[in-house]
């Protein structure tokens, strides 16, 4: 048993290294996959909304089609959304609109969700994984300490093993406080995107059912 907790602290501290870097690479991505989805300020989505509108106005339904799926704004999760519509503006307005959050909670949130549950999942991890450290040490302390009879025990053999349980926690706690206010931030980039989405989804809608009431 002892032989088996004092190779089970080099595997948490492996352990603890690999769930870091994977938390840390999950919200990079998710700042990264953000940033593409949502136009960078309110000015360019305006800019994109009125051009958009131009042509919608004048029932260039193709050359909607080709300026969302341009390089500037295929990968802008507006553009998509607009495709959507687009392609469904034979129903009525209240069936696209729940089609359209549909849409947007499937093809957009869903993957941010998926990356975001696993850092949620290293907050987590990351400080039990650091107690299973400091009960592994405490035991192995315990253990020389039974064992040693008379003669008493070296205080250094103690000392390193109080040492490594008490470090593990402190790692583990390192990693989840970091990740917990990255996961904020996070959520925060992404409800202010989910806002932004929102707002301009709606003000094409309205501009799209005036032209097919035009019709």
């Amino acid at each position: 048993m002892n032989q088996l907790l004092v190779v089970a602290g080099p595997v948490i501290y492996v352990a603890m290294a690999l769930a870091a870097l994977y938390g840390v690479f999950c919200a990079v991505l998710l700042f990264r996959k953000i940033s593409q989805k949502r136009f960078s300020s309110a000015s360019q989505s305006g800019e994109f909304l009125d051009e958009v509108r131009d042509k919608l106005y004048h029932r260039d339904f193709d050359g909607i089609v080709e300026l969302c799926d341009s390089p500037p704004y295929w990968s802008k999760a507006l553009a998509q959304m607009i495709l959507v519509a687009l392609a469904h503006r034979d129903r009525g307005l209240s069936k696209l609109r729940i089609l359209l959050a549909e849409k947007y909670e499937r093809d957009v949130l869903a993957d941010l969700e998926y990356r975001f549950s696993w850092i949620g999942t290293i907050v987590k991890t990351a400080p039990m994984l650091g107690l299973l450290g400091t009960v592994s040490g405490m035991i192995l302390a315990f253990g020389k300490i039974a064992g040693s009879g008379e003669s008493g025990v070296n205080p250094a053999d103690l000392a390193d093993d109080i040492s490594f349980a008490l470090l593990t926690t402190a790692c583990g706690l390192m990693i989840a406080i970091p990740l917990t206010m990255l996961g904020a931030a996070v959520q925060v980039k992404k409800g202010k995107m989910t806002d932004a989405v929102q707002e301009d989804l709606s003000e094409f809608l309205h501009d799209l059912e005036k032209v097919m009431a035009e019709g």
